[in-house]
């Protein structure tokens, strides 16, 4: 029989830890009825205990000592809040090793020591939850793990980044500059002061590294995901892809398996106005995922913010503490990591170079005779075949901005091609270049 009472030690009371001691409060009655234990809340660990707090909990609870939480014996279950790297990795192996259950919503570290995780929580006999580490309040973890267990995910192809998608949205409805958009969106609080990890594509790179792990029952190194941001994009591209092609530009997190190999990559990319994708907007999140049996299916909601991230996080204990309460805590089969192979497979990630697709490219020019043939000239001596051209009016002096949409290319090939073409004496600046992806 297991335990009639589930005591909690949460290491990080900030933004979200504040929520989930809200919602164990507020929904107290409910989440003990349908965990069937007592919900217990005994201490608190934050790195600074005379901080003022948005919540009353009650003299004692709260430390600054995290390692007596993870060594109190009466403690069960461990929700490591901190984020980061180090000490989070530290705690929560120490915690495994302790035999304690953990919950975390810490993508960082379960994309870079995902095998390192799953190694310990099986050989110790402990559950690890973490839907709060992806999608903010959308369950997706639960849905791969188990609504979707009857199938083999073929495709995976998300929008992971609030903060990315949020300024693509400005810059897509509003004609803002990159500059201007950010500005807005830290203005509004849903970009840092720093934000290199959510418009360079790392932060959306550790949770599609989250999500390839789970899905396809592997390990994905962290350094193979091919990751670039959106800082080279313009209003001007946004206006193109739709009016003259019939695309919308989103930063995608992308995952595919085919021929024993995955495609990991987050990249912007053009996606046709059509798609379900296509209308996620602002904050929002949104994950599309095809099964074999299933076809496609779609998850949409709040990727962060306190409660929406809370409330993941508080599902993930009640999970926990149901286990624990009718004793199958740990056990074969149980939680997230419940269909993973005790020893997966490791199914390689395809080089980037050995990807085909369409392209984007948008470049500028120096208007005189000649080098429209030269750069598709350069194109066909790579095997890359031009579907359409769009020669704009001249924007400042003698540049014209020159945008091309090709067919399927390998990218080794659109690589070297884009490189010979900058380097023509009439084109000038940097090609932006984004791959067309049709979402399916």
């Amino acid at each position: 029989m297991g335990k009639s009472t589930i005591r909690i030690g949460l290491l990080g009371m900030g933004t979200v830890g504040t929520g989930v001691v809200r919602l164990l409060t507020a929904h107290r009655a409910d989440l003990e009825r349908k965990a069937g234990a007592k919900l217990e809340l005994a201490r608190v660990a934050v790195k600074d205990a005379s901080k003022p707090r948005d919540v009353d909990l009650p003299k004692g609870m709260i430390t600054e000592d995290a390692v007596s939480v993870l060594r109190d014996p009466s403690i069960d279950l461990i929700v490591e809040l901190i984020g980061g790297l180090m000490p989070a990795r530290m705690y929560v192996m120490e915690a495994i090793k302790a035999k304690k259950h953990i919950v975390t919503a810490n993508k960082a570290l379960l994309a870079e020591h995902w095998a390192e995780i799953v190694g310990a929580a099986r050989a110790n006999g402990v559950e690890v939850y973490f839907e709060g580490a992806v999608g903010g309040g959308i369950p997706i973890i639960q849905s791969l793990s188990e609504g979707l267990a009857a199938n083999r995910i073929e495709a995976i192809f998300g929008i992971v980044n609030g903060t990315s998608n949020y300024i693509l949205t400005r810059m897509d409805k509003d004609g803002k500059t990159f500059p201007e958009a950010l500005k807005e969106a830290q203005k509004k609080g849903y970009a840092e002061a720093d934000p290199a990890l959510d418009v360079g594509g790392g932060d959306a790179a550790h949770k599609l590294t989250v999500l390839t792990s789970l899905a396809f029952e592997t390990t994905v190194p962290f350094a193979s995901v091919h990751v670039e941001g959106i800082e080279d994009l313009t209003p001007q591209d946004f206006v193109w892809a739709r009016e003259e092609f019939g695309y919308v530009v989103k930063l995608l997190a992308i995952a595919k398996q085919e021929e024993g190999k995955l495609e990991v990559r987050v990249h912007p990319a053009l996606l046709p106005e059509t798609h379900l994708l296509a209308d996620v907007d602002g904050a929002y999140n949104a994950i599309y995922v095809v099964g074999d049996a299933v076809g496609a299916t779609m998850f949409y909601g709040l990727g962060a913010g306190q409660m929406p991230t809370a409330s993941a996080v508080v599902s993930d204990i009640l999970y926990v503490a149901r286990s624990i309460a009718y004793d199958v805590a740990g056990r074969a089969g149980w939680g997230p990591f419940g269909d993973i192979p005790h020893t997966p497979v490791n199914l390689p990630v395809r080089p980037m170079e050995e990807l085909t697709c369409r392209y984007y490219l948008r470049l500028s020019a120096m208007d005189q005779p000649g080098v429209l043939s030269a750069i598709a000239k350069i194109l066909a001596d790579h095997r890359v075949s031009i579907a359409a051209v769009v020669q704009k009016e001249r924007s400042k002096g003698d540049k014209v901005p020159v945008v091309i949409l090709t067919y399927e290319a390998l990218e080794k090939d659109m690589q070297e091609a884009r490189r010979q073409i900058e380097s023509l004496p009439a084109v000038k600046g940097k090609i932006v270049l984004l791959r067309v992806e049709r979402g399916e």
